[in-house]
């Protein structure tokens, strides 16, 4: 089993440019706000729910797809749904966007059930500075592929964050396959 499976061309750069124009002018969540997290020390990012916006069905039906095959080929999980909405979140430099070392799995229904994690990178990666999601399933630290439209998926109980943005802003799209809880 691999900790991190990357996933290189999972979208074109066209389609990642079109994720981001059709959430821009969406109503953002401050993600201080949602859940219980009020704290800019833990995490600084404006989230959009894609299920708020319509015309999307296309992603999750990408998204479902990577999701199958890097299970299938890399971690074979009882995975079996799709409960939570994919979080488009934007990390800007002028608000010190970053997301401190965490899991996805912790309280509440759907985190307890969280099995994969998904990344996709939106931004082009020469447009900020900072913004790396690393991931550490041991003692080493894995940086993702900063690529525009690659995607990383890994267990959403293994280690990671995002490391503070110094310029620019970096957008990437979340999503979490569930399945029954790890025993």
């Amino acid at each position: 089993m691999m900790a991190v499976h990357s996933v290189p061309d999972a979208f074109t750069a066209g389609e990642c440019d079109r994720i981001v124009a059709t959430t821009a002018n969406m109503p953002k969540d401050d993600a201080l706000l949602v859940g219980r997290n009020r704290d800019h020390n833990i995490r600084n990012a404006e989230l959009v729910w894609m299920d708020d916006v319509g015309e999307m069905s296309w992603v999750m039906t990408r998204l479902i797809e990577v999701v199958r095959t890097s299970n299938k080929d890399q971690f074979d999980f009882d995975v079996r749904e799709f409960a939570e909405s994919p979080q488009v979140a934007s990390y800007k430099a002028t608000k010190s966007g970053h997301f401190a070392w965490h899991s996805d799995i912790g309280d509440g229904l759907a985190a307890g059930k969280r099995k994969l994690t998904l990344v996709l990178q939106l931004s082009k990666p020469d447009t900020y500075d900072g913004g790396d999601l690393e991931i550490r399933p041991s003692a080493h630290i894995l940086s993702a592929n900063r690529a525009q439209g690659s995607v990383s998926v890994f267990p959403s109980f293994v280690l990671h964050q995002v490391t503070p943005i110094k310029r620019g802003i970096r957008r990437s799209l979340t999503v979490w396959a569930h399945g029954p809880a790890f025993r």
